[in-house]
């Protein structure tokens, strides 16, 4: 399985093979939030595609460093090269020293990070904590001739890199004179060169509140450079794979590789993976059309937009539904839909727990046991296809099938034969709690409670009590839970 898997490598525009520099060691260094604000439901997807990625890698016996940083300095507004950083505004506003706002900020992503399971990275670095690498930075492109200081800032020379190293727009296909055409005059950026030069180093203007020493000015890095520094320093100068969302291919990763290749002399990655955007209604999330999402508002239904809230693992679920390069569109139908099928799979993962291989001397099904082989193979083969977790999805519902008909006893274990068997209870029970992080959600002491009440019912039914057989599936099923008459016995499942 490992030799098998493919990714789709933006630097290509195509799928290669995932070979590893150094195997089974696996570099990852994923983009991070900007903390000077709750974390928004785009990043959480985002993140969540990159946390299945991580996972599966794990799963096929990678040892992976996993580095996702936060950025806590020189993310000026519009992330432009002039203006006031963001967190300092937020400072501003709240009446807060700006390490208040990012540990704020911080926490709060890190709160979100565990209600959607998302599982923590190898080393989360922070850019402010990393000043005097990104200095260190700066310094070995102003030798390599790529960078000029002017007035305490210190710009990157886009015109001299693209002439002398290597086309600038190799990783988003952008066209250097297209870009050149339509940029701006360098109205209030006389310092710069060229319009399309980028800030390394600002110098911290008197109101500034964020500001370093350097052998520049006193003032801040800039945001592209922070990236460059934490990832090389972590995962050496050349890694395996960058990640992060589509909307910061062009220009942060694009810096990124230009940066790098100018002090380190080598692009950062070899697969640059990148994750799309989502949609609300077919329309574009922003603030000013009032569809944008915080992950709490969909969790508690808080929004007009929103018929009720989702629990954090029917999001999880929703948004694997759908491929990591592909558009999610969110609507209350949707959701729905995935309300009940994230049921689905963790009725299956209750089953999976309870059943037991039992030779009944009937034999092998031959047709049967190489139907479950091909499931369990094809989950394998989906997550090899980029990481299709959609497809992988699609698959394990199939599995579900055959686990419940052993559970209804319409088809015997001993028919898949034991290795089948266990093989499909271990391959459903991996990919959806460790794979695609799926978590049973129950209520304290869930069991405890519904072996009491399925005692009274089973009274009840002996009894011949129908009202009080009745009262009591009502009352079950308004909390969403539903009871199953067995042949052997009487069983719940959430309502689907």
């Amino acid at each position: 399985m490992l030799k098998n898997l493919r990714v789709y490598n933006s630097m290509s525009s195509k799928k290669e093979p995932f070979e590893p520099i150094n195997p089974p060691f696996v570099g990852m260094y994923v983009c991070g939030p900007t903390v000077y604000s709750d974390v928004h439901l785009g990043n959480v997807r985002s993140f969540l595609s990159f946390d299945v990625i991580f996972r599966y890698l794990t799963h096929l016996g990678y040892k992976v460093r996993y580095v996702r940083n936060i950025t806590d300095v020189g993310h000026l507004e519009n992330d432009a090269d002039t203006g006031e950083d963001k967190i300092a505004k937020k400072a501003k506003l709240e009446n807060l020293e700006p390490m208040e706002v990012v540990a704020k900020y911080t926490n709060g992503f890190h709160r979100i990070a565990q209600q959607f399971n998302l599982l923590e990275p190898s080393i989360e670095p922070s850019a402010s904590g990393h000043i005097i690498e990104q200095i260190s930075l700066i310094q070995r492109i102003i030798e390599a001739g790529l960078a000029y200081q002017v007035n305490g800032s210190v710009y990157f020379d886009v015109m001299k890199y693209h002439e002398s190293v290597q086309p600038y727009g190799i990783l988003s296909g952008r066209v250097l004179e297209d870009l050149l055409s339509g940029s701006r005059e360098l109205d209030g950026q006389e310092d710069k060169k060229g319009p399309l030069d980028f800030a390394l180093w600002k110098k911290a203007s008197s109101n500034h509140i964020m500001r370093w020493p350097s052998p520049w000015s006193n003032g801040f890095p800039g945001w592209h450079l922070e990236c460059s520094s934490m990832s090389t320093k972590y995962l050496g100068d050349h890694f395996d794979i960058h990640g992060g969302g589509l909307d910061l291919k062009f220009p942060h990763h694009e810096c990124e590789i230009a940066q790098s290749v100018a002090g380190n002399g080598i692009s950062p990655a070899k697969y640059w993976l990148h994750g799309n955007m989502l949609t609300v209604n077919s329309q574009k999330m922003s603030k000013s059309l009032g569809n944008s999402f915080l992950p709490e508002q969909l969790v508690a239904g808080d929004h007009p937009l929103l018929d009720r809230g989702y629990s954090p693992m029917t999001v999880r679920f929703f948004m694997l539904q759908t491929h990591y390069r592909s558009t999610l569109d969110i609507s209350n139908e949707a959701l729905l839909a995935s309300a009940k099928g994230y049921k689905k799979l963790v009725n299956g993962l209750r089953i999976s727990r309870k059943l037991v291989y039992q030779d009944d001397g009937a034999g092998v099904q031959d047709k049967t046991q190489l139907q479950v082989q091909q499931l369990c193979d094809n989950c394998y083969h989906a997550m090899n296809d980029d990481f299709n977790t959609a497809q992988c999805m699609a698959h394990l519902f199939n599995l579900l099938k055959k686990i419940n008909s052993i559970y209804t006893q319409n088809l015997a274990p001993s028919a898949l034969g034991e290795e089948t068997f266990e093989r499909m209870v271990a391959t459903y029970r991996i990919f959806v709690e460790e794979v695609l992080g799926l978590l049973e959600e129950t209520p304290d002491d869930l069991e405890g409670m519904l072996s009491i009440i399925l005692e009274s019912y089973r009274q009840a039914k002996a009894a011949k009590e129908y009202q009080k057989v009745d009262e009591i599936r009502e009352q079950l099923k308004s909390s969403g839970i539903v009871l199953k008459d067995m042949k052997n016995g009487v069983d719940w499942a959430y309502e689907e």
